[in-house]
């Protein structure tokens, strides 16, 4: 499949002219063909409106239709084969195996969601029968869930596969029956053609509704801020920085019918190292901890970005060994050399702050936008009065904080914002400890770990991707794992409806063989 400079709108493959873009190879800083036409107001309004059209169409299609069309998204998106691995490669800079792995989760998302809508659990499918008889009488009622309506989504920098055109929230938001406007991420657009086209051709090849799919290219905000203001739009779907977020949730919340904005945003994924834990194996800790740290170049939203343990011989041990390995690393290209300049902005920002003191760097060397690793070290007093430490650093820096006693860690984790994840290393003997500090970290944090380390997100039905403020904007929700499907569906009650009008989830024979609650028991499918 060619790399054209092409973008999606509904059915037709066409060429965006508001101007043009290139990609560029972060670790040469150089231009990568071809360029990318632009998208126009004109193009985001055509392909919101065809998926306005396409709504009720595309949700009323067959469970396993729909399916049936995420599975051949994961299809298509195979047969591209090692052309699309090279591509992400140049635009990205990151390791091909990484990238392999990458396509292999995009992929089993979509098979994912896939399973989700042929089980069709997430319908929801509810039904209180009438009692005539009863004083007073109960009428018939009977609920299930329909999807909101087009979403809008946009690719994530640091996953140009998996959180990026045919990502979990596309996959979610179309197993859930919605449409879905993408706005491609500037930093890889021919990694997102080729995957965008990829995506038309299951559609086409599934009869799909025109405008179950578009695709846009922009260099900017104009095109992504319209998108979210268009009355079309019912839900977003975004990853990416604070501001970003928080700038869309203000546009969504400004509209005449306001929508939710589901974005991740801001985490530094605390590590608690306990007392026991740092005394029996500190050292493989610390190994642990820095590849954890150093990952893609610490551009995972999971990277442990603070790390909490008491004061001590047993912590200094540990921070000398981290210090140690992470001297070792070399630099890593980073994404963009604009992530690259924000990355050394905010860690000579940490190096500046009075109390705060390097432990140690990694090595210097790289070309283009090369990312020197940072750990630092400061008291539990300095981090809980200098709120600028609790920011997030995107990259391979982190900071090790020293605790005076229990109660400080306590104070440290009651202290803490909202996260994807905390994690706790704990031997036996810190069980009484660890448990203290659960019920913080439960309202602190979507995932919590015991003695394993943050970076690696598995594609499940029991995974929560997500958080309290500000590691998200919607802390119920996830955006990884089956239940992120639930972002994009709500309830509707049908009371007293002639059966011939109801849904084939909530008919009385139950055709689809689903599992529902009927008058307050749960009936298991067969």
């Amino acid at each position: 499949m060619d790399i054209n400079g092409e973008m999606i709108v509904g059915r037709c493959i066409v060429r965006g002219r508001e101007g043009s873009l290139h990609a560029v190879d972060p670790a040469l800083g150089a231009e990568i063909a071809p360029a990318f036409g632009l998208a126009t107001l004109a193009d985001a309004d055509t392909a919101c409106r065809l998926s306005e059209q396409a709504f009720d169409d595309y949700r009323a299609l067959p469970l396993a239709q729909r399916a049936g069309f995420l599975d051949t998204i994961a299809d298509r998106i195979v047969d591209l084969g090692a052309p699309l691995i090279e591509r992400a490669h140049r635009e990205s800079r990151l390791p091909l195996a990484r990238l392999e792995a990458e396509r292999g989760r995009t992929v089993n998302q979509l098979r994912l969601f896939a399973s989700v809508v042929r089980d069709g659990l997430f319908l929801a499918p509810t039904l209180d029968q009438a009692l005539p008889q009863r004083t007073p009488a109960r009428p018939d009622l009977r609920l299930r869930k329909i999807p909101l309506g087009p979403v809008a989504v946009f690719g994530a920098s640091n996953f140009p596969l998996a959180f990026s055109v045919a990502g979990g929230d596309t996959a979610s938001a179309l197993a859930a029956g919605c449409p879905v406007v993408v706005k491609a991420h500037a930093a890889h657009p021919g990694t997102s053609e080729l995957v965008g086209k990829a995506l038309r051709q299951a559609a086409e090849e599934c009869g799909m509704p025109a405008g179950v799919f578009s695709m846009l290219y922009d260099n900017g905000h104009r095109i992504g801020q319209a998108l979210v203001a268009h009355p079309a739009i019912k839900a977003v779907g975004f990853t990416g920085s604070r501001r970003g977020g928080l700038s869309l949730a203000g546009i969504a919340q400004a509209r005449r019918e306001p929508i939710p904005v589901y974005a991740e945003m801001s985490s530094i994924n605390p590590l608690f190292l306990l007392p026991g834990a740092l005394a029996a194996d500190g050292a493989r800790l610390a190994h642990g901890f820095v590849e954890s740290l150093t990952l893609g170049t610490g551009q995972f939203c999971t990277n442990p970005g603070l790390v909490i343990g008491l004061a001590g011989k047993d912590l200094d041990a540990f921070r000398t060994a981290a210090g140690r390995a992470l001297a070792a690393k070399d630099a890593g290209t980073m994404l963009s050399a604009d992530i690259q300049r924000a990355y050394a902005g905010a860690v000579a920002r940490h190096a500046g702050v009075p109390g705060v003191t390097v432990v140690a760097r990694g090595k210097a060397e790289g070309a283009g936008s090369a990312a020197q690793a940072a750990l630092y070290a400061c008291d539990a007093a300095t981090y809980l009065t200098t709120p600028a430490l609790e920011e997030e650093i995107f990259g391979p820096a982190s900071l090790v904080v020293a605790c005076n006693d229990v109660g400080q860690m306590l104070e440290m984790a009651r202290r803490l914002e909202g996260q994807l994840t905390a994690t706790v290393h704990a031997t036996p003997g810190d069980q009484a400890l660890a448990a203290r500090l659960l019920p913080t970290l439960e309202r602190k944090a979507g995932r919590i770990l015991f003695n394993g380390f943050p970076t690696s997100v598995e594609v499940c039905h029991a995974m929560v991707h997500g958080g309290p403020f500000p590691a998200t904007t919607d802390g119920r929700s996830t955006s990884v794992g089956a239940s992120a499907i639930e972002r994009f569906l709500r309830p509707v009650c049908y009371q007293d409806l002639p059966a011939d009008l109801l849904a084939p989830e909530l008919r009385e024979d139950n055709p689809l063989g689903l599992t529902r609650l009927v008058d307050g028991r749960l009936r298991v499918a067969g």
